[in-house]
């Protein structure tokens, strides 16, 4: 089946309890192909459980986790269909790398040559007839995505996948995964960089304690929090502040000598220092980051149960 919709991740009702612990609860998200969603949450949140109940590595206790429909363990040609990375790669210390994704094609059925392409892809062709050994982390991480592509797979599951790559490093896996969501395949990636996957992704799932706590796409998620703020600059921040204080709205000083006002906007801001004669140099609206959407919906929630 070509349709698209047959690549879309489902997680319905899913939980998963170890004695006393519930690390999932009742979770449920979709992630859709030609985008990338980001999986974020805190340490503890049921994240990794949840990928490895996806992958059929963990037995749900409840619910399921379906890749085009179908679990991952029914799926007829997994290699070809599902690449992932859990952690960074791992291989023999004597083997090169270009053996190392030889011996998982010979594995997987796959042709001998798509170890050349998959070391390509990832930028690690000059480092092919190193050992394993040698490798540094960012190394290992690259290579881990080589072999999560060695099927030329629609749908990527990555955990952490930026663990040990540098700024440069961090820039060449966004634009991978960007141009693979461009294709048409599903993305679905876990991290703690939250300032990497505003750039990165479309959507988001976040969690925390194991339950879902907003999802959607990233501009949305944003948007609903109030999280937008207006940045202000005045030789008067004393008499602004008292001109908004009956607005209800905060007022933080910046390094810079600016101010941050949320509660407010710029109209309301304008009109409130035109009334209080407060001369205005700056009034600028900016929309909240990431982060901080990320530990307000989060705050309080944090932390294995």
């Amino acid at each position: 089946m070509g349709s698209p919709v047959t690549d879309e991740i489902v997680v319905e009702r899913l939980s998963k309890q170890y004695k006393k612990l519930r690390a999932v609860d009742d979770l449920s998200f979709r992630v859709r192909p030609g985008r990338v969603t980001g999986f974020l949450g805190p340490n503890g949140a049921g994240k990794t459980t949840t990928l490895r109940m996806l992958l059929g590595l963990v037995t749900p206790t409840a619910g399921t986790a379906t890749i085009g429909g179908r679990r991952y363990v029914d799926l007829a040609d997994p290699t070809r269909r599902v690449g992932a990375v859990l952690e960074a790669s791992s291989a023999h210390r004597g083997r090169t790398g270009r053996n190392h994704l030889r011996m998982i094609c010979l594995a997987a059925g796959l042709p001998q040559q798509r170890a050349d392409e998959a070391l390509a892809l990832v930028g690690l062709t000059p480092a092919a007839n190193r050992k394993f050994k040698g490798y540094s982390l960012g190394m290992k991480q690259r290579m881990g995505i080589a072999a999560a592509m060695l099927g030329d797979p629609r749908v990527l599951i990555l955990d952490e996948p930026a663990n040990g790559l540098d700024p440069e490093g961090i820039r060449w896996m966004r634009d991978l995964l960007k141009a693979l969501a461009a294709e048409g395949r599903t993305i679905l990636v876990s991290s703690h960089l939250l300032a990497e996957m505003q750039l990165l992704a479309d959507d988001v799932v976040i969690v925390a304690a194991g339950q879902l706590i907003r999802q959607g796409p990233v501009d949305e998620v944003l948007g609903s929090m109030g999280s937008a703020q207006v940045r202000v600059r005045t030789p008067q921040p004393q008499e602004l502040a008292a001109a908004l204080d009956p607005l209800n709205a905060t007022v933080s000083p910046q390094p810079d000598g600016s101010l941050l006002v949320s509660g407010a906007d710029p109209a309301q801001i304008g009109h409130a220092a035109f009334t209080a004669a407060v001369e205005l140099h700056e009034l600028t609206g900016e929309r909240g980051d990431l982060e901080q959407v990320f530990l307000q919906l989060t705050a309080g929630k944090a932390g294995i149960r």
